[in-house]
This record gives C-alpha cells, structure tokens and sequence, in this order.
C-alpha cells in the first residue's frame, strides 16, 4: 500500500466490527459518496467515478480478461460471466436478507482465513436502515452486516484505515458506484489479494428519504423491521410483532414521493448488475430465490466456498418484456420532463397485481427487462437535466439495450466507441484509456 494512503487512525477495537472515524467528504456534483475523496487518493475521483466518464471495456477486460460480448447470451444485458445460478443457502442466516449468501461468504473467506479483512455495510446502532462502512476481522462479527440497508455511505474510505492495521488480503462488499471506483484505483492499492462480492444496486435514495417512503407503506412505520423488492412484483415487508404482508408493486405509494426522491445520481445508473464484481449477489433472476452471476475465477472460488451450505439451478425464464419496458418509456418520458404520471385506475391495481406475476416477465427476462428500464431512464433524465453528460456518461452498449424502444443517439450524444468483441487480456492486468 502505498504511504500516501495509511494515514494516522485508531487502531480498531479487541471484536466487533470497526466504524473508525472518517474524513468529509470532499464536495462533488453527481456524487454518491463511495468515500474515495475522503482519502488521500481524493483526486482519483475524476478518473474513477461512475458518473463522469465510465470506460466499462477497459475495465471490464482488467477484471475478467475480456470485456463483454453481446454475441454471447446475455452478456449485453448482464455484463460478462462465467455462469448464472438460482441459489439459496440450505440454511438461511437469520435476518439477513432473502437467505443471507453474500454475507455467507464474506464469513467464509474469515473463517478460511483467504482474507485478513472484509469491508462491508453493518446498521447504525440508533437507525437499522441507515448503513455504517465497517472493517471485520472475525467471521462472528459479519452476523452485524445482515439486512437491507438504504443510503448512502462511504465505503472506500475504510481503505485507508484497513491498510494502516496492516490488511494486505482484503474483500470488499459493494454496491456498483463503489465497485467501480475501486477497479479504477486497485492497481494502486498494492494488495495481496482482492475478492470483490457486489450487489445490484438501482433506486438508491438517503436513509431519511427512506423513512418518508416507509411512513407512506404504515402507520407504524418503525416496527417494520425487514423490506424487499421481490421478483414476483410484491414488496414484503416484516413486522417486529411477527406480522408479514406484500404489497403489489402497482399499489405502491411511488406517485406520492417528492420529485427528488431519486437522485439524479441513481436515475442515471448504467450498472444495475455491478458488472465489475468477481461475483454478483441479487435476486432480479432468482425467480424466489437469489440470483448469482459467476463472473471470474475468483467468483468461481467464492462459489466452492460454500459448496456444501448452497442448492442451486440453472435461472428460469419466461414472459415477454418489451410491453413492460415500452410502458416505462412512456412514463419515465414524463417524469422526466416534469409532467405528472399517468396514474392506473384503482379499479385495475388489483386485477394487474395479480396478472403480472402470471403474465409479466419473470426470472431472467424480469431481469433483462429492469436492465433495459434503467437504461431507457439514464438516457430520458440525462437529456432532460444534463445533456452534455451524455456523451461521456452513456457506454456504447447502453445505447445497444434502448435502441429497440426507439432511443438513438444524436450526433452530440455519442462519445468514444467500443469494439462489439474485445480482446481479452490477462485478468489483474491494467489496460490504459488512451
């Protein structure tokens, strides 16, 4: 590690996890504070944020050894991998989220001892939905990084005090602006070893956001201790009293949120799959159960480690898309330009709600459907709101996933290209934008 980044800190405490201390964050537009520029590796940021000029080939090619090619299944959508797996662990963690694989896996690269730490997300003592970066030495302390936690918070800062307590092995579990980040800098970090499980990630908003969407779900909105966006088009959300119910995504209270619920950040995500992770944790393909994408060896490995705790299949896949994305389109073209939703009849809410899970996209193409959502939802708000980020913003194969719908680039829109197959190179290798 280099000296410019093992900076002065408290040395983490005898067990639990460590919360050390962290620096502000410096001042950023389109920032979601992955919490490099709160290390002295701040002036990073501009070649190594999400949002300002993303070069997925190259990166891609650095993590894997080959960027993604469209001519295989999938890749398009999904970004490269090696295979795809519906998974559940045989024995689900207790309150972790669906069966808790991700944070299974960082327990085992501990108990292993593959890695001397892992940087994750554990809950704010005084607020369970509020996420807190933590470094965790010890497999029993991963049990604190369980459940679903919404906002912000600045992983990669942990970097820095990591490497002061000496940490050369570490794996990191993040969300793709995190990720992302992180590829673009770990040639620099000097690590032994880097194991990187990633979440998909869309639709973030602050933890106080949050709370005012968990107000619209209850009228008592703080007994509610669980909450996910499931495959079949319900949200399940759990009570501390037992009590467990869904709601269909149609009955949602989303029109009733104030305009910047979603930042301008999430509306303009172009990796909801965390494409640059060895290993991608999440549930759009998991039809009930969790979804994995095997992405590299290194993938391959922190799927033997739990070989014998995981039953998994081959992912499902059935429905047609296109009619789900087209009505998005339509909406999203008014949201994004300041025009009121077309809001449903209530008198279909519950007729829909019922056919969708039957009729809708399910499994993979549920997947490839939210892929294309959010592709068609970076182009409409980037030229509402920031047009001239277009061009640097929006890979090549973004504007592949809209053209189908009827989105093109304009002449001022397009930036470098990228070839339809890349070489591949030497996995861990670096490969310079030129």
């Amino acid at each position: 590690m280099p000296h410019d980044l093992v900076q002065t800190v408290p040395m983490p405490p005898a067990t639990g996890p460590w919360a050390p201390a962290l620096a502000p964050a410096a001042p950023r537009a389109l920032c979601t504070d992955c919490g490099l520029s709160r290390t002295a590796l701040a002036k990073a940021c501009g070649r190594a944020c999400q949002f300002l000029r993303p070069d997925y080939g190259a990166l891609e090619a650095q993590v894997h050894g080959r960027a993604r090619d469209p001519a295989r299944p999938d890749e398009l959508h999904f970004g490269p991998f090696r295979r795809m797996l519906r998974a559940a662990l045989r024995t689900p963690s207790d309150g972790a989220q669906w069966t808790g694989i991700a944070t299974r896996i960082g327990e085992r690269l501990l108990e292993t001892r593959a890695v001397d730490a892992v940087l994750a997300m554990a809950a704010n003592p005084e607020d369970r939905w509020k996420p807190v970066p933590v470094l965790v030495t010890r497999a029993e302390d991963m049990a604190a990084c369980r459940g679903m936690k919404m906002g912000f918070a600045p992983l990669l800062a942990l970097l820095e005090p990591a490497a002061r307590a000496g940490h050369r092995r570490l794996a990191v579990i993040g969300i793709p602006c995190q990720v992302h980040a992180l590829r673009a800098i770990e040639a620099e970090l000097g690590l032994e070893r880097l194991y990187v499980i990633g979440t998909p990630c869309s639709d973030n908003t602050t933890t106080e956001m949050f709370h005012r969407f968990l107000d619209l779900l209850d009228p008592d909105p703080a007994s509610i201790t669980y909450l996910e966006f499931r495959a079949d088009y319900h949200v399940e959300l759990r009570h501390a009293d037992g009590r467990v119910r869904t709601i269909p995504f149609l009955q949602l209270p989303i029109s009733r949120l104030p305009p910047d619920f979603f930042p301008l950040t999430c509306r303009t995500c172009v990796d909801y799959t965390n494409v640059l992770a060895d290993i991608t944790v999440g549930y759009m393909g998991g039809t009930g159960a969790q979804w994995l994408l095997v992405r590299n060896a290194r993938g391959e490995e922190l799927v033997g480690l739990l070989e014998a705790e995981l039953e998994a299949a081959a992912p499902v896949s059935a429905g047609r898309r296109a009619g789900a994305v087209k009505g998005f389109l339509a909406n999203t073209e008014r949201a994004a330009g300041g025009l009121p939703l077309r809001r449903m009849p209530n008198f279909l809410r519950p007729l829909l709600g019922w056919l969708m899970p039957r009729i809708g996209p399910r499994g993979l193409e549920f997947a490839r459907a939210r892929v294309e959502m959010k592709a068609v939802e970076t182009v409409l708000f980037l030229r509402h709101m920031a047009p001239r980020r277009l061009r640097s913003m929006v890979p090549p194969h973004v504007w592949r996933l809209v053209r189908p719908y009827g989105l093109s680039p304009g002449a001022t829109e397009v930036g470098r290209a990228e070839p339809s197959v890349a070489q591949p190179t030497k996995p861990g290798g670096v490969r310079r934008r030129s």
